[in-house]
């Protein structure tokens, strides 16, 4: 029978004993998948279309966009090579969301259409903003946990999990150097190496090269995956459905003698990836 998930909800009053439960796990699950909230995308090419750009044309509008914005959640799933989460000897087994304090809705740039969205999928700009975290306390955390592979004494054996992950990395990136990202492609590629190592797979760049097309909730459909907790647009949720969707990606186009391919993949991250 599969157990219920929970999503641990994170506030700033409660940020250093979840980092003290992942820390306790993170050798047990050695994979991990994330996602970010942020208030949308305000600088776009003035000519080009997403699709058309260069990699270096595609960082140089994402630093444009999280230099100028906060992060509004940061989702996070751990999980074993067979799809298994942290249960911490309950009936339940857990994800978490992390909600931040820094983005004032009344104030701070944002697209109004991913902000309405993102109110009607549930966050409550108000209560992030009264007890939600501090970008450097959750940095610090973080780095502290084990989670980032930055630390000589971490284990470098984690895998990462994302889908269309630019952004989420500019945003990862940016709270944990704290300071704005870098001007050089090649240079921000080295910091999600150096914080992230080099198990780092994107799954909207390996579905493309498969001809699956689409969004998270579309490529998961086309793999029988479904959503078992919360709902889209909520970054622990997503961070569910991504680690979901990719166990089952790998059970069915990395399996057997194929199984060595998905290396092929690692640190190309979609709309970057250089070659």
């Amino acid at each position: 029978m599969v157990r219920p998930i929970k999503v641990r909800q994170v506030w700033q009053y409660n940020l250093k004993y979840e980092f003290s439960l992942i820390s306790q796990v993170l050798r047990r699950f050695p994979y991990a998948s994330m996602d970010t909230e942020f208030p949308g995308v305000i600088y776009h090419h003035p000519v080009l279309h997403y699709s058309a750009l260069s990699a270096s044309q595609t960082y140089s509008i994402m630093k444009k966009n999280v230099d100028d914005m906060k992060l509004i959640q940061f989702g996070l799933t751990l999980s074993d090579a067979e799809g298994n989460l942290p249960d911490f000897g309950t009936p339940y087994c857990y994800v978490w969301e992390f909600n931040f304090c820094e983005f004032d809705v009344d104030k701070d740039l944002q697209n109004p259409d991913s902000i309405a969205l993102l109110k009607r999928q549930g966050i409550d700009f108000s209560k992030n903003k009264k007890i939600g975290i501090h970008a450097f306390h959750f940095a610090t955390l973080f780095m502290a946990s084990g989670l980032s592979v930055a630390p000589t004494w971490v284990n470098q054996n984690r895998t990462w999990v994302t889908f269309h992950s630019t952004y989420d990395f500019g945003f990862l990136v940016k709270i944990l150097s704290q300071q704005k990202l870098p001007n050089d492609l090649s240079r921000f590629l080295q910091l999600v190496r150096l914080y992230f190592g080099t198990k780092v797979f994107d799954m909207k760049q390996i579905m493309g090269l498969h001809q699956v097309h689409g969004g998270l909730e579309r490529v998961a459909k086309s793999l029988n995956v479904e959503r078992m907790a919360g709902k889209s647009h909520q970054a622990g949720s997503d961070s569910l459905l991504m680690m979901q969707t990719f166990i089952q990606l790998k059970k069915i186009y990395f399996n057997g003698p194929r199984k060595e391919l998905l290396s092929g993949f690692s640190c190309k991250l979609h709309g970057l990836a250089t070659n």
